[in-house]
């Protein structure tokens, strides 16, 4: 008969150590885990469209002559500035450009189109601030093909492949655009990527996507009756004068009191009850006896 070797006393801590150390490893491990999951919850977030559009393209000369096409920036990320001197906000971020320009040269193309301003004007403010990105005068139709930049400062994100992947309106945090340039690029970026369907945000021409619009309360309407309403949204004009459809002129200018009025008015329209059907008049009386036609006597 075979006698099991016991296990020498000083072995049994060692195997106590080692469950330790294994179980204290998986619950580190665990802990990671939760805490990353944690940081990648608190993580700041970008937002790009899905399934973007292509920039509208244009052939405009800088205030050095020299032409300026989106067509010759393929391969780039390109910063497309609206802007203008009179303007707080636009003066307020263009350091941050002119950083952003020299941090990502080669790979970033800032554009600065000016609007409203006089070239002379531009080109003394251009020197004095040591502008290092292109600037260029725009016309209002350009200013129509990008949504008609209903204030200022506004800037368009377009990725390598010239594609409006994002809009941003007024003065933002200088780092929102550097880690969006950075994620376009494939750099190493501390956010979560999200994407979202356009429906008017960027471009007005997909107002007609949106199932909601700024300033208009749609809750008191059922499925079927919702849809008509987006329906004419999209096809009354406002008479405001921008020539947007109501649901574009919502986007495009929540503040606009015509296309509110008429919005409510529609919402009302149709959420009001139906007006019962008046019932046929019942014959009075005198009318159910009707005598037969009296005989002339002869």
């Amino acid at each position: 008969m075979r006698l099991t070797r016991p296990t020498p006393p000083c072995q049994l801590p060692t195997l106590r150590w080692l469950v330790a150390l294994l179980l204290l490893f998986e619950l580190t491990a665990a802990e990671a885990g939760a805490q990353t999951a944690a940081q990648q919850d608190n993580q700041p977030v970008i937002r790009f469209v899905r399934n973007p559009d292509p920039a509208p393209d244009f052939k405009l000369n800088t205030l050095d002559g020299k032409p300026l096409t989106l067509a010759a920036l393929q391969g780039k990320v390109v910063l497309l500035n609206f802007w203008a001197t009179w303007c707080g906000p636009c003066r307020a971020e263009i350091p941050d450009l002119i950083v952003l320009q020299d941090r990502y040269k080669g790979r970033l193309q800032v554009i600065g189109l000016n609007v409203d301003d006089e070239e002379a004007d531009i080109q003394k403010y251009v020197e004095e601030m040591g502008i290092n990105y292109p600037v260029a005068m725009t016309s209002n139709d350009l200013r129509l093909q990008y949504g008609g930049i209903p204030a200022l400062p506004t800037s368009f994100v377009l990725d390598t492949e010239g594609r409006v992947v994002q809009k941003h309106v007024g003065l933002w945090n200088p780092g929102v655009y550097e880690t969006e340039i950075r994620a376009l690029l494939g750099m190493p970026i501390m956010a979560k990527v999200e994407t979202f369907e356009d429906k008017g945000e960027v471009f007005l021409t997909h107002a007609d996507r949106a199932t909601e619009l700024p300033g208009v309360n749609l809750s008191k309407l059922t499925p079927e009756q919702k849809k008509v309403a987006l329906h004419r949204f999209n096809a009354d004009t406002c008479t405001c004068g921008c020539n947007f459809t109501l649901a574009q002129c919502r986007i495009w200018d929540t503040a606009c009191a015509v296309s509110k009025a008429a919005t409510e008015k529609i919402v009302t329209e149709l959420s009001a009850p139906p007006v019962p059907a008046a019932a046929p008049a019942q014959p009075d009386s005198a009318s159910k006896l009707q005598s037969k036609p009296v005989r002339p006597q002869q």
